[in-house]
């Protein structure tokens, strides 16, 4: 176990921290933005006029994403669902509206492929610091599994991550739910378990879970979504180990 000292936060009897991935590990935020801003024009393309209004309920406006935002917190399913509903309110029917936003979002795959963004400078080091004081460490995120394994896989942290799990098509953030299978999934209880993340859903999903602690994170420094989390960073290194015990 261990005592972690995060500004003037301290969380005692740590075993396991649990990152979040887009925007907390990864800096995939110009990927999302592309990818958001083809989908978009691709349904446009097919219904003129929803362009827009699409991209401002993905969170995207011009060269910036919200963090907070649809496409950086919602999983794939949830994007689409959103989507159809824009889709729907021109009058077409619910189901032929998910279909129209599913395959345009496969169009999209097409011309903006699943890629592996940069890590931010200096995760690297803080998970094998983390990892080598014996902590479990693990990534949740509302991406697919099949994601987060391929960016365990590209930046070779295999060595320091035992959890690698992601959303498929069941419950996403902010159900508490996911956290606690990721917990049992590292034989860790909620509550000797901290969570790392850079939206609202990590820290609601986290604390109806009963962790240890929530740390927001965001590294451009716009913290204000945060301010419910237990102590908030603007770097993964302000995470440090003060104590560490056997048992």
């Amino acid at each position: 176990m261990a005592t972690i000292k995060c500004k003037n936060a301290t969380f005692t009897h740590i075993q396991a921290i649990i990152f979040d991935k887009d925007g907390t590990l990864e800096d995939s935020q110009e990927y999302l933005r592309h990818l958001g801003q083809k989908r978009s024009r691709t349904l446009d393309a097919e219904i003129p006029g929803i362009g827009d209004p699409l991209l401002m309920a993905f969170g995207i406006n011009g060269n910036i994403i919200d963090p907070a935002g649809l496409m950086a917190v919602g999983s794939r399913r949830e994007n689409e669902i959103a989507a159809a509903a824009y889709i729907a309110e021109t009058g077409r029917g619910w189901l032929e509206s998910l279909e129209i936003a599913h395959r345009a979002f496969v169009e999209a795959d097409k011309y903006i492929p699943p890629m592996t963004s940069p890590m931010f400078v200096g995760s690297l080091e803080v998970l094998k610091y983390l990892s080598e004081a014996g902590l479990k460490l693990g990534i949740l995120s509302a991406a697919s599994t099949e994601k987060v394994r391929a960016f365990v896989q590209h930046h070779q942290l295999d060595a320091y991550v035992q959890l690698q799990m992601g959303v498929e098509e069941g419950p996403s953030k902010p159900d508490p739910l996911l956290f606690i299978q990721a917990c049992q999934a590292l034989g860790i209880e909620p509550c000797h378990t901290l969570m790392v993340g850079d939206s609202v859903g990590d820290i609601q999903m986290a604390r109806h879970a009963l962790a240890a602690g929530c740390i927001g994170i965001n590294w451009a420094g716009k913290l204000e979504h945060l301010l419910d989390a237990d102590v908030t960073i603007t770097q993964l290194d302000e995470i440090q180990i003060v104590d560490q015990a056997n048992g």
